[in-house]
């Protein structure tokens, strides 16, 4: 089964420091993705659901197990995004009129289509990266979690950074949902400006006079980028685009896609750190290796300061609870600031460090990976680092999230200082 798992498919911008040519074999020694035990949430849920002390709750009709799902993975309805692009394995399903639902949380996503024969699950394991599964909807005496190796066909590559992780991209679309492959896909991150995001996306939510690709189909395949965007932009519902029935929520929430993309890379480039480091190791090649880790390492360092976002020109608004229900997971400073916490006017976030500093995957990498990454981020949020590729991050921006890590994160380096 070849599997275009929930993102869609993407092609890889140019001038990326890492060398995404460069697959990481799955199965070397330090590795052994397809033999280690897993441990992501999903992997824990299903041990959770084997030994009984857990149950998935089963819906009659569309939802099935979806709701159960969610709740025991940690995961908030107001998270789902639509997308009707034809990209998943499912393809058939998709379209305009039954456009496929995701929801996410920072370590996990489930995918759920519209008369589908399964739900699509990725969950992000500390050390291993991104794990995929599938879960049969049908209603079972016991649900089984079946893990789909075969998925890395697709979600190993240059758009995945060489290693196991997720894609998030933007297409162009036609009436019935299927992608102008010649006219190419854009992958996106919170370093693409929105006029190139969300292709093939539903999307609802304010932006005031910029403009973005959802929401929109090219209705004359001998022009297939120029989308259809008369009626596509600052939608405040999806009312008159699908039959609602039979969906979790009634949104598609612009704030939940841009955090989403965000992540998408965050997690890749973690993962890619952790994998290079620990293969160089096993190896005995750290020295011959060093140059190429240390700009890996940059380019992690520069993306969780958001060096590179792309600015917003006019404020932007979600339409759900999203925007309220993620800045709420904290943590927080004594003075209430939180990495969480939106700015949506200029930037994405008030202030300027990935929230994936808390996660599993963060503390996973390799002592020798993260010692790094805490050193240069020390060195950029002191303003010990004075480069042009660290500019636009202003002073009290800096201190400010020195402040805040300092006062929420654990484990970090003593010359961090104290809490």
């Amino acid at each position: 089964m070849r599997l275009w798992f929930l993102f869609g498919l993407v092609v890889v911008g140019a001038g990326a420091a890492i060398d995404v040519d460069l697959r990481i074999a799955p199965d070397h020694p330090a590795i052994e993705y397809f033999k280690a035990a897993a441990d992501d949430p999903v992997a824990r849920l299903a041990r959770r659901v084997g030994s009984g002390e857990v149950k998935l709750d089963y819906v009659p009709g569309r939802l099935g197990y979806l709701p159960s799902l969610l709740k025991n993975l940690g995961i908030n309805v107001d998270s789902q995004m639509l997308v009707f692009s034809k990209t998943s394995f499912q393809a058939p399903l998709i379209s305009p009129r039954a456009p496929r639902a995701i929801f996410f949380n920072d370590s996990v996503s489930v995918g759920s289509v519209k008369g589908g024969e399964v739900l699509e699950l990725a969950a992000l394991d500390p050390k291993q990266g991104v794990v995929f599964y599938t879960l049969n909807v049908e209603k079972a005496a016991k649900p089984q979690f079946v893990r789909r190796d075969v998925c890395l066909q697709c979600h190993q590559g240059p758009a995945t950074l060489g290693v196991p992780g997720l894609e998030v991209g933007s297409s162009y679309p036609g009436p019935d949902g299927t992608p102008t492959f010649h006219s190419g896909f854009t992958a996106v991150d919170h370093r693409i400006p929105l006029e190139q995001r969300w292709g093939g996306w539903y999307v609802i939510g304010k932006t005031g006079a910029q403009k973005h690709l959802g929401n929109a189909v090219a209705r004359d395949a001998m022009n297939p980028k120029e989308l259809d965007t008369s009626a596509s932009l600052n939608l405040v519902s999806l009312a008159g685009k699908f039959d609602p029935s039979g969906y979790a929520a009634q949104t598609s929430d612009i704030v939940a896609l841009m955090v989403l993309e965000h992540q998408t890379r965050m997690t890749n480039l973690i993962v890619r750190v952790g994998w290079e480091t620990r293969v160089a190791e096993r190896d005995g090649k750290m020295a011959e290796a060093r140059d190429r880790l240390e700009a890996g390492i940059e380019e992690l360092v520069a993306y969780m300061v958001f060096a590179e976002e792309a600015p917003l020109t006019e404020p932007v608004e979600g339409v759900s609870t999203f925007t309220r229900s993620f800045a709420q997971r904290g943590p927080r400073d004594s003075q209430g600031r939180s990495l969480r916490d939106f700015d949506l006017k200029t930037r994405m976030f008030r202030y300027p460090l990935s929230y994936m500093i808390y996660s599993e995957a963060f503390d996973g990498m390799p002592d020798w990976a993260r010692e790094r990454v805490y050193r240069r981020l020390y060195e950029v949020l002191t303003g010990a680092e004075t480069g042009s590729r660290y500019a636009r991050i202003s002073a009290g921006d800096r201190r400010a999230v020195l402040a805040i890590v300092r006062a929420t994160k654990n484990g970090l380096p003593g010359y961090w200082g104290t809490r």
